[in-house]
């Protein structure tokens, strides 16, 4: 009941952020809304962008930076816990994901990936390593598996698997990739021009097991610089 409580606040606390933009209508693609929206009584439609930084925003925010963006850690955990695959029949194409806040349907759009880790942490065990994702901490948080990171061959960027129910696959932002890049292994006929192929970490060279790849589409176009390693 805490729990359920600690969400409610963080909803109702949104009231005024959200406040300076609903009457306003905004345009993504061929989607229409105005946020705060009623399609239906008791229901309520707000929209929201996440940034290659795993940072969250109002969709319809002109200035994305750190000051815009939500910081308050138990929205962040209660919002990207529900965060799913929009099988709604509403907004799927512009808006592919989807947290439920009670009556409230968040719609939500992103840079890249909606899950995108950003600090690796030390678990409860000696041994255990975990990748936070998205301002939460260690309430959101996946096993580190670091045979599983995969090297995009086009943009650079690296990746991480995470919940299927959020997409499967989550960005490394590139501050922490950074970090990483010195433990990834290349082919010595290739240099870092080529695919890594193993990762040393913990004492031990890892195989990467590039099981990631199948996520993207082959002739996929690299969507800039950040969050790669090169």
């Amino acid at each position: 009941m805490l729990i359920l409580r600690t969400a409610a606040v963080s909803c109702r606390g949104l009231a005024a952020l959200r406040y300076l933009s609903s009457g306003c209508t905004a345009s993504r693609g061929t989607a229409t809304y105005i946020q705060g929206q009623s399609p239906e009584p008791r229901i309520r439609e707000y929209f929201y962008y996440i940034d290659h930084q795993g940072q969250l925003f109002l969709d319809d925010t002109k200035v994305k930076n750190f000051v815009t963006c939500f910081k308050d850690k138990h929205f962040l955990v209660f919002f990207f816990s529900r965060l799913r695959l929009n099988q709604s029949g509403r907004y799927q194409e512009d808006f592919p994901f989807l947290s439920l806040c009670g009556r409230e349907r968040n719609f939500v759009r992103c840079d890249d990936q909606p899950v995108v880790f950003t600090h690796l942490l030390q678990g409860t065990e000696a041994d255990q390593e975990l990748l936070s994702y998205c301002g939460g901490a260690d309430k959101l948080s996946v096993p580190f598996r670091p045979e599983a990171l995969y090297m995009h061959p086009i943009s650079g960027r690296v990746y991480h698997p995470c919940t299927e129910r959020a997409g499967g696959v989550g960005l490394v932002r590139s501050a922490l990739a950074i970090e990483l890049s010195p433990f990834f292994v290349y082919a010595a006929d290739q240099g870092q021009s080529g695919q890594p192929t193993h990762f040393k970490w913990g004492g031990k060279q890892h195989t990467l097991t590039n099981e990631l790849s199948g996520c993207f589409p082959t002739a996929e176009e690299g969507s800039g610089e950040d969050g790669g390693v090169g």
